[in-house]
């Protein structure tokens, strides 16, 4: 104390005074300050913490006197005795209250019987209403044996994997609580940290809660447990009931699942198999994952012959069993079966649930799916349905989808997902085709290329990097017209003009963007949809384009919720803004054609503002049709797979040549019964910032102005509707059936003209382009098209004016459309 003491003081005067008289003798001045009167000092000593600081700042000897750190002393022990003292109340607090807890859990859990486990819950899928169901998940196999008969290996197998002290802890694993609990705290996840006995109270007497307060009513019921039965039967009872995938609940059912033999007759091998893929028996299946199912295998084989379970000689020659065929259940019977798939599908991928989650979780999961419009949907495309035109072998994939939010509608994915599995929307590939271009065409206008811009539509064109010569389809020539009528009638050879600037990984790249996925070939053919892709990946990029550039995700769930109807999850409806919206309106606006007068002018017939495109893969090997309002998009396709799986051409049928109008065919008869009571909507306004030629003028013929030529091709309308005879465009008839009564053809000289076609009137020319030959199907004889028209302007840029005089008609019969 004394040295302290002597210290201090020094320290005081030394650091204090010493440096302020050196200062103050320079000047002449005092050296050191007054000291003040000794009842002051008296008082400093004794007025506390305060005081004594204040002397010592002023470099009095006596603010440190021996007393004093004596009395700091005692007054640290007393803080301390408090705060240990309030220490040790909270924890007795704590214990009083935990064993307080504890004693009352103790007396209101009660021990049921184990013949009335509360069994895992069944999963139920819901439409869009909330209260009719569509399905339900993990049907139920279960066989209760008696364990008797069971190789004894069986039972030490399960132990092995999932519990090391189950034969000589008391029902629950302290150790594996705390640890637990820690990871709980610090990581934010939750563990288990569950004995078998622990497992068998929560999944069989409890349900699967992890919430605190259920832990601590599960660690109390496995006590229990464990004071009234045996080790052998809460074993027993646990291999009897616990979930071991394939909806095989128990030792028996999961036997006969993966090796179709009863239990007694598991090998070794194969009873570390099953017991190594308890924690996760969906996703470790070897049919799924045989990487893990091996990893687990080894596990349990070295547990049990380090416990003496097994041999060592039998650990040797153990080797991982080869399981049978996985075989789908009665709950994925029918059309019904994919949507539960797809919803399955989604759930897992999002990562807030696990296979077996949704197999025992007993939740409420809420689909996107019009349970009206799903039925609509099936009649339509379905040959049991209103489809029974459709060729067999040819297959069929649809989707609806509401653009605004992503939330699927309807769809279409085959008759039974028990006969077939893949699905006709989500995994099964066709050759898109044209419904490609509207993608070339976005990146055209992002590029600064107006629409109004004047192209060459005849056919044939060479191009460089093609090995042959483009032509449309039919062979049919349009003349110069601008990008709006292209699109409208789907002209090849304008879009491989125009993709010549492009290229091909920026138009692949535009549809990615879009929200297209898989894999897009990108070569010279990228513009003519040469990629196999399918429906609901053609589907997400549509329906950024009808949603002014916002890219949604599509998705078939709307919500899950538990048994007590609290939410676990929503969809991701949130729209993403990837391209400018005025650049899709625009593209829009050029798509609107295709329904007015252009390859899907069927669906004018609804009445409503719609915009599409059509599709037909090279060769016809498959032909497609997508078409929006506003608000609700669908997409139909059709393809010939062939019996060995590779594409073939489309038959002709019912009228249909290979096929080519049949998707805007099913795409009307939907969409008029969907839209039925739904008020028109009109789409955004949209400018044409563009510059003609494109940025630097050489797109197409550039910034010239065309006057009108009469130019070979074009279809001649039998009828009287609208654009009657209109060559120069080439749009398609629309005689008195559903097929056109005349095509224009290239050089037509009637020397095999029809006889049902009838004359039309002066064809329509594109922007700036030629004029239309009226074309005429003759008795034979070819007619000469009509006198040269005036100009005049329609909607979409479309000049209306009759071809030049001398051209020839076309020859008569049925015309094929341009895809």
């Amino acid at each position: 104390m004394a040295s302290q003491t002597h210290t201090s003081s020094r320290h005081a005067s030394g650091g204090g005074n010493g440096r302020r008289r050196a200062g103050s003798t320079a000047r002449g001045t005092r050296s050191t300050p007054r000291r003040p009167a000794p009842r002051a000092a008296a008082r400093s000593a004794s007025s506390g913490r305060g005081a004594a600081a204040r002397h010592y700042a002023g470099g009095n000897h006596r603010a440190t006197s021996p007393r004093g750190p004596r009395r700091r002393k005692r007054g640290a022990r007393r803080v301390l005795t408090w705060v240990f003292g309030i220490i040790g109340g909270l924890v007795g607090a704590a214990l009083v209250a935990g064993i307080g807890a504890f004693a009352y859990l103790w007396i209101t859990t009660e021990t049921p019987p184990p013949e009335k486990f509360a069994l895992a819950q069944k999963t139920t899928v819901y439409y869009a209403d909330g209260t009719t169901p569509i399905g339900s998940f993990a049907e139920q196999n279960r066989d209760i044996i008696s364990c008797s008969a069971l190789p004894d290996y069986v039972g030490k197998a399960v132990v092995a994997s999932e519990d090391r002290t189950f034969y000589t802890n008391r029902g629950i694993d302290v150790k594996g609580i705390a640890r637990a609990f820690l990871s709980n705290v610090t990581k934010g996840t939750r563990q288990g940290g569950s004995t078998i006995t622990q497992q068998y109270a929560e999944r069989y007497y409890m349900g699967s809660n992890t919430t605190y307060v259920a832990k601590a009513r599960e660690a109390v019921l496995a006590l229990k447990i464990t004071q009234t039965e045996d080790k052998d039967q809460v074993l027993c009872n646990y291999m009897n009931t616990i979930y071991l995938g394939r909806s095989a609940y128990g030792i028996q059912a999961a036997a006969q699942a993966y090796f179709n033999k009863d239990a007694k007759d598991l090998t070794v091998s194969e009873a570390a198999m099953i017991a190594g893929i308890i924690p996760a028996p969906s996703s470790w299946d070897p049919a799924v994952d045989p990487k893990m199912a091996q990893e687990r295998f080894d596990r349990v084989i070295r547990i049990m012959k380090e416990d003496g379970y097994i041999t060592a000689s039998e650990a040797a020659q153990a080797r991982m069993p080869q399981t049978v065929q996985r075989q789908a259940t009665n709950v994925y019977q029918g059309p019904n079966g994919y949507l539960l798939r797809m919803v399955r599908q989604e759930l897992v991928a999002s990562k807030a649930f696990t296979e077996d989650d949704l197999d025992t979780g007993g939740y409420k999961i809420v689909t996107t799916i019009d349970k009206d419009k799903q039925d609509l949907m099936y009649r339509t495309a379905s040959r049991n349905g209103d489809n029974t035109i459709l060729p067999e072998g040819l297959e069929v994939g649809s989707i609806s989808v509401n653009v605004k939010d992503g939330s699927i509608i309807s769809l279409y994915a085959g008759e039974d997902y028990l006969a077939k599995q893949l699905n006709n929307v989500t995994d099964a590939t066709y050759e898109v085709g044209s419904t490609m271009k509207p993608f070339a065409l976005l990146d055209a206008v992002q590029q600064g290329v107006s629409l109004d811009t004047t192209f060459n539509g005849n056919s044939p064109r060479d191009f460089p990097g093609l090995s042959t010569p483009m032509t449309n389809s039919g062979g049919a020539s349009y003349g110069y017209i601008n990008l709006y009528q292209a699109t409208a009638n789907s002209v090849n050879t304008v879009y491989m003009d125009l993709a010549q600037h492009l290229g091909s990984q920026s138009i692949a790249e535009t549809a990615r963007t879009a929200g297209v996925t898989g894999t897009i070939a990108e070569d010279a053919y990228t513009v003519l949809g040469n990629s196999g892709l399918t429906v609901k990946a053609m589907a997400s990029g549509f329906t950024t384009l009808a949603n002014q550039g916002q890219k949604v995700t599509l998705h078939i769930v709307a919500h899950v919720l538990d048994d007590h109807d609290q939410e676990l999850y929503q969809a991701p409806t949130t729209p993403e803004r990837v391209f400018d919206a005025n650049d899709t309106n625009l593209v829009v606006k050029a798509m609107q054609g295709t329904i007015q007068y252009g390859t899907g002018r069927e669906a004018r017939s609804i009445g409503k503002t719609m915009a599409g495109k059509s599709g037909t893969a090279n060769d016809a090997r498959a032909v497609s049709f997508v078409g929006f309002t506003p608000s609700t998009l669908a997409l139909f396709a059709v393809w010939n797979p062939g019996q060995d799986g590779s594409a073939q051409e489309i038959p002709s049928f019912a009228g249909y040549q290979q096929g080519m109008s049949y998707p805007a065919h099913l795409f009307t008869q939907y969409m008029r019964q969907a839209l039925q009571g739904v008020a028109d909507e009109q789409f955004p306004a949209a400018h044409d910032d563009g510059k003609v030629g494109g940025m630097d003028g050489t797109w197409g013929t550039g910034a010239r102005q065309w006057t009108s030529q009469g130019t070979t091709g074009g279809r001649a309308d039998g009828g009287t509707s609208q654009n009657d005879g209109d060559g120069a465009s080439g749009e398609d008839g629309s005689g008195a059936s559903s097929q056109d009564d005349g095509a224009a053809q290239s050089g037509g000289n009637g020397s095999s003209g029809g006889s049902s076609g009838s004359s039309g009137s002066g064809g329509a020319g594109g922007s700036g382009g030629a004029g239309g030959s009226g074309g005429g199907a003759g008795d034979g004889s070819g007619q000469t098209g009509g006198g040269a028209g005036s100009t005049g302007q329609q909607p979409g840029g479309q000049q209306s004016g009759g071809g030049n005089a001398g051209q020839t008609g076309g020859t008569g019969g049925a015309a094929t459309e341009s895809e």
